[in-house]
């Protein structure tokens, strides 16, 4: 592979991203390369079907503190910075309260999303979401703010030995009985995605009511050096309470239950108004080593930009204030467009493609469990009774708890109803791209029924409610 010095180089010298990103890379994240966080998190502590189980049945225990990118922003102009970026309202953002950040390009389409804190003193913290942290660092450089930025990269790119936070999340209905018997003192009432100041075994911690399974759950975080500590309390705590460590294939697959969309392509790649940001990415990075996969093989780039609809965040989109791609989305706002919904594959669809790999073949792509997406992003076309494209099913894999083969999609409103019965095309065209974690294959299809997102009904009951003080 040529070295480029930025993106925008890349970008000059590739005629067709679409073929170079679809043959040519892997994307650096620890989802499309599990082997990057092996020496921090194993794949499986027991393995992955109870551990699954877990945020079910009791609680789960993940360690998020490895990889995920973060971005501290302080000064006087941090918030300004970050409400000229975000889609969401920032007018509620407080010490007390986190808010999910997305992110448009000036065309409207989603660059990426993460998690930001208000960490008091015109100090803020962005959590995951790589291209969206290079787009506010960016734009306090190109715009000259007041602003301090400090990058804390992900753990297989950490040259300082050692994480300025780590990250753990108990989810499941036992995570509030945990928590409250981890804290010292009693364990305060946090609303859904609320933030509550505690100690846990002495330490300082900062939690937040959220799960990433989506059910019952808090994100708790703290100095780095503090996470042995901090760990081993809350293992003590949820010894009772049938409290399960997770590994990293249980942790990856959580999303197919919690509905949510991650890593969409970033809407970067083209636009004059866009060429600063990308002569100022390496052309090495993140954005530079994305790595398209599936049936869908649209002949633009820009094809693959998502709107924040498709990704479920229509309902946070606020006009409230002056953001990049506000006027673009203003008229967006007026048309129809995809939904994101769940799609619950045909089970004797998905044994056929099973037991393809049995016998003289032909050989379909083979289902990895828990996690089948193969590709980062993932986009495989759904087709509706009449052939036509309609939507396109991307995250997919198992849910033990469920007994399902799910993906997430987005989907045309006349299809988007529960209920519905679609199509997906699954395993790439032409026996299979170039990536070298991409057997040689035929495509098939496989039959699905169209449910809600988030599918799981869990999810969908324990999602918002407090935790603490028996919430």
């Amino acid at each position: 592979m040529p070295g480029y010095r930025t993106l925008q180089e890349l970008v000059d010298a590739t005629p067709d991203l679409v073929e170079y990103f679809f043959n040519d890379t892997r994307a650096p994240h620890s989802r499309a390369q599990a082997t990057l966080s092996v020496p921090f998190i194993p794949p499986e502590f027991t393995n992955w079907r109870d551990e699954q189980r877990a945020w079910r049945a009791s609680a789960a225990l993940f360690d998020q503190s490895h990889h995920m990118p973060e971005l501290f922003i302080s000064g006087p102009d941090a918030r300004r910075v970050l409400t000229s970026v975000a889609i969401t309202s920032l007018a509620s953002l407080s010490p007390e309260r986190a808010k999910q950040f997305v992110a448009c390009a000036p065309n409207g389409k989603v660059i990426g999303d993460c998690v930001l804190y208000d960490l008091g003193g015109q100090r803020y913290e962005l959590v995951s979401g790589q291209t969206v942290l290079d787009w506010v660092e960016y734009q306090v450089i190109s715009g000259r703010y007041d602003a301090v930025v400090e990058r804390d990269p992900s753990s297989p790119f950490n040259t300082s030995g050692g994480r300025v936070n780590y990250r753990y999340q108990v989810d499941g209905p036992n995570a509030g009985e945990i928590l409250a018997a981890a804290v010292d003192g009693e364990l305060p009432e946090i609303p859904f995605f609320r933030t509550a100041r505690a100690t846990i075994a002495g330490r300082p911690v900062l939690l937040l009511r959220h799960g990433m399974a989506g059910h019952h759950g808090a994100e708790i975080s703290g100095p780095y050096a503090d996470r042995d500590v901090v760990r081993d309390r809350i293992l003590a705590a949820g010894a009772g309470h049938g409290l399960v460590r997770g590994g990293t294939r249980a942790y990856f697959s959580s999303i197919y239950e919690s509905g949510w969309m991650a890593y969409p392509l970033p809407a970067i790649y083209t636009g004059q108004e866009l060429r600063g940001f990308r002569e100022w990415l390496p052309g090495d990075g993140w954005a530079a080593s994305t790595s398209i996969a599936g049936s869908y093989r649209a002949p633009s780039i820009e094809d693959y930009y998502l709107d924040p609809w498709q990704l479920g965040y229509g309902h946070i989109l606020k006009f409230d204030h002056d953001f990049i791609g506000r006027e673009a989305l203003q008229k967006a706002s007026e048309e129809p467009h995809r939904s994101r919904v769940t799609l619950v594959w045909n089970r004797d669809d998905v044994a056929r493609v099973y037991s393809s790999q049995f016998g003289a073949g032909p050989r379909y792509k083979a289902l990895e469990f828990p996690v089948s997406d193969y590709g980062f992003p993932q986009a495989d076309e759904v087709r509706d009774g009449h052939g036509n494209l309609v939507g396109i099913s991307s995250h997919c894999g198992y849910s033990s708890n469920e007994g399902e083969m799910l993906s997430l999609a987005m989907l045309d409103a006349a299809v988007a109803q529960p209920g519905t019965e679609v199509t997906i095309v699954w395993g790439e065209p032409g026996g299979g791209s170039r990536k070298p974690h991409v057997e040689r294959h035929e495509q098939t299809t496989v039959r699905a029924f169209v449910a809600p997102a988030p599918y799981a009904a869990t999810v969908r009951q324990l999602k918002r409610r407090p935790i603490g003080n028996g919430g």
